[in-house]
């Protein structure tokens, strides 16, 4: 008799007994879902065995839950914690990328307060459940950020005569220039061609061409010369640089168009014709950014050394970026390229982190490399001209011919060098440091900001004291000035680990090369 009422007593109140019917646990979650219950429903899913929540996941209206984001973030939590969790085989077909995107669009432009603090939790199961989710944020976000930096390529450009002026102005006068120069030389070769049109072909044969006198051959250089001075003329070289600038725009164009579309796509309420491009893709960048950031640090496989901060900083490169060790090198030498090198790692790192705490330039993340690019750059061009300036110096207080090569001369500089050479340690270089800073503050005064940024002037002066050593050694250190955006070259150039390793073709340089005997001895890191 007890057995039969303790069959006929009612149901519990928690849920357990829809625990063994798929169709009954969904019911039960869309109920408590619409009444905004989710953690209870959270409750229901962690009590789920493999089987039921497969079933469960494969019926879900995951689109109900993310419309209702942030406020649904705990259930779907419960979810990705729970598949992580049972790690079933194979892998439920979850639409992890649109939980992310929804995430990402939410975060572009934040209404909720406490946002992140509610979503923090569901991004760190979404990841652990599908950790290719932050390579595919990493590219849709310097997708996003390359798409706006080609916006600005579309300024005015320079004419041949130095003026600036818009590109279809500049194409419309050089194509002008180049039918005036063409009809001249199609006229040149109608009065040659009353001589040479109906030549008889017996007379080009070889015989005859090393038969001809002086007169013919001083006759035919004159013909051709006048030719080839109409035709290879430098000013007309520069349609093709006009054309490249063309194209370059126009494949710009296309990838702001394709980041817009992917934006229209995420969310339809965006309104994509009717506000700016830049704007947009700005604000989605920033989604991306934090989403990223609330993700939280990327787990390190088994076995494989932990990351320094200042390679988290520099985007996940490793501290051999760039560096080529040589044998041969004197432990000096050994020393002052390691002292480039971690520049590059260490101090370059805490820049770029102190220059993305400033509000003004969050976002602009060409911009940062390019400031920090600018300035190791300048240091070495202006520790050069104040060397040679001490050097001339001298020679002018001692009455030497300023272009003197008399062997007396020649040792005075090589004492002044080697005094230079002795004393770099304790060298005045303030006048430097503040010349390279000025420049760079003149270049940008709309951003003030760095001006007062401790950290980026403690980096300017590592740059002018390491620049002022390497120039003054025995044998000079000197960066490879060409920075030419054109193919890799694996001597000179190494990859950055998060360019794309399809690619042979330099889109940026982040770091130059430095060079000692016409050997480099630290490749230059860029971006493809």
């Amino acid at each position: 008799m007890a057995d039969s009422r303790e069959r006929i007593r009612g149901p519990s109140r928690d849920g357990r007994e829809f625990l063994t019917s798929p169709r009954q646990v969904l019911r039960r979650l869309m109920l408590l879902s619409e009444g905004r219950q989710y953690r209870e429903a959270a409750g229901v899913v962690g009590r789920l065995g493999p089987s039921v929540l497969r079933s469960v996941i494969a019926e879900l209206p995951l689109d109900l839950l993310l419309e209702h984001l942030p406020h649904s973030a705990y259930l779907l939590e419960s979810f990705f914690t729970r598949l992580t969790t049972l790690n079933t085989t194979p892998k439920p077909d979850v639409p992890s990328e649109t939980v992310a995107w929804q995430l990402v669009r939410l975060f572009s432009n934040p209404h909720e307060s406490g946002l992140r603090q509610r979503c923090t939790k569901l991004l760190q199961a979404l990841v652990k459940y599908e950790p290719n989710l932050r390579q595919t944020l990493r590219e849709r976000r310097r997708s996003f950020d390359n798409a706006v930096q080609g916006l600005g390529v579309h300024g005015l450009t320079t004419s041949a005569s130095g003026q600036l002026i818009s590109l279809h102005v500049a194409l419309k006068t050089e194509l002008q220039r180049h039918v005036d120069t063409y009809k001249m030389a199609i006229h040149k070769l109608e009065e040659l061609s009353m001589v040479t049109n109906n030549q008889d072909p017996a007379h080009s044969s070889h015989q005859r061409l090393l038969a001809i006198n002086y007169g013919d051959i001083q006759q035919r250089l004159i013909d051709n010369k006048t030719l080839l001075t109409m035709l290879d003329k430098p000013i007309l070289k520069q349609l093709q640089t006009l054309v490249e600038n063309l194209s370059t725009r126009v494949e710009n164009d296309k990838e702001v168009l394709s980041c817009v579309g992917q934006v229209k796509r995420l969310d339809a309420q965006a309104h994509v014709e009717k506000r700016p491009a830049a704007g947009l893709l700005m604000n989605f960048s920033r989604g991306c950014e934090v989403v990223l950031q609330t993700m939280g640090p990327e787990s390190v496989p088994p076995g494989h050394p932990a990351m320094s901060k200042a390679t988290m900083a520099t985007g996940g490169s490793s501290c051999s970026d760039g560096y080529h060790s040589d044998d041969s090198a004197s432990d000096d030498g050994s020393e002052i390229v390691s002292l480039y090198r971690n520049l590059y790692i260490e101090n370059r790192a805490d820049a770029l982190e102190a220059l993305d705490s400033l509000p003004q330039l969050k976002h602009a993340h060409s911009l940062k490399e390019k400031i920090l690019f600018s300035m190791i750059v300048l240091s070495f061009r202006l520790c050069h001209g104040m060397r040679d300036r001490k050097v001339m110096e001298v020679r002018q207080v001692l009455s030497c011919g300023l272009d003197s090569s008399s062997e007396t001369t020649l040792a005075l500089d090589r004492a002044v060098r080697h005094h230079l050479h002795e004393t770099t340690d304790s060298f005045p270089l303030g006048e430097i440091e503040q010349s390279v800073f000025n420049q760079v503050l003149s270049t940008l005064h709309e951003y003030p900001c760095l001006e007062s940024c401790p950290t980026l002037t403690n980096y300017v002066s590592a740059c002018v004291r390491l620049a002022w050593r390497m120039i003054n050694q025995k044998a000079p250190y000197y960066l490879d000035m060409d920075f030419n955006l054109g193919f890799l070259r694996p001597e000179k150039h190494e990859p950055h680990s998060q360019s794309d390793r399809r690619s042979d073709l330099i889109k940026a340089f982040l770091w130059p090369a430095l060079m000692q005997n016409n050997q480099c001895v630290f490749k230059a890191v860029v971006t493809t």
